[in-house]
């Protein structure tokens, strides 16, 4: 082989490294984009009107904190909380605020919008929730919706980041739930049942059975679930 052609074969292979080097850094990109308020320091910019739609649909309902809470078996203080934005509510709670309010809990997340479709492209950062910003509220994962702005969505998917956590806080609310495992290694506590899923494994589940998901082992788990937040 010539000179010239060791060159040519040079360069090829330094030009291979380096459309490699790109597509892992926009690999990167995507995975900081998604996981990058599970240490809360960026406010995601939708994260202050959730709270701000509950509490315009309880008013707009007529209903007093006190209503909602006899409906959710949540506090009164902790609703306030929630509608002033000390606290920001998990999935569940979002669930049994939307049925306390007669409404689809996609609403509070995505403010109702009326389209016929919902496309979320992966560079996307649309519609990124927290854990609470309080010390007494950890919940051990933050959730980014797939379906903002969807009308009248039966099916509510989410990517969620979860984060190791010593809590072992059940909770129960109308529904199913799937989950598929992307990466990491998680427990779903179920009831009685402890199983540890690993990436490509899925679970299918009803929400009424007491609950709760959590990172095992690794700095985060990441996972696609799929909520159905409805009677059977």
């Amino acid at each position: 082989m010539t000179e010239g052609a060791d060159k040519k074969v040079y360069d090829d292979f330094l030009e291979g490294v380096d459309r490699l080097k790109h597509r892992v850094k926009r690999e990167e990109e995507f995975l900081d984009d998604i996981s990058l308020v599970a240490g809360g320091e960026t406010e995601p910019e939708d994260m202050s009107s959730v709270g701000e739609r509950v509490r315009l649909i309880r008013e707009e309902k007529g209903l007093t904190l006190a209503d909602v809470a006899s409906r959710t078996g949540f506090a009164p203080d902790y609703i306030g909380r929630i509608e002033s934005n000390e606290v920001f509510p998990p999935l569940g709670t979002l669930i049994k605020l939307g049925k306390a309010l007669d409404m689809n809990m996609g609403f509070f997340l995505s403010g109702g919008e009326n389209k016929p479709y919902a496309m979320v492209r992966s560079h996307q950062g649309t519609q990124i929730a927290r854990r609470a910003a309080s010390d007494d509220q950890k919940y051990g994962y933050t959730y980014h919706t797939l379906a903002p702005g969807k009308a009248d969505r039966s099916m509510e998917p989410f990517l969620v980041t979860l984060e190791p956590s010593e809590e072992e806080t059940l909770s129960s609310h109308e529904g199913q739930e799937f989950i598929y495992v992307l990466n990491g290694r998680m427990e779903v506590i179920l009831g009685e049942d402890r199983l540890v899923l690993f990436p490509g494994d899925s679970i299918y589940y009803d929400s009424k059975i007491p609950h709760m998901v959590r990172c095992l082992d690794s700095p985060q788990a990441r996972i696609l679930a799929v909520l159905y937040p409805h009677d059977k």
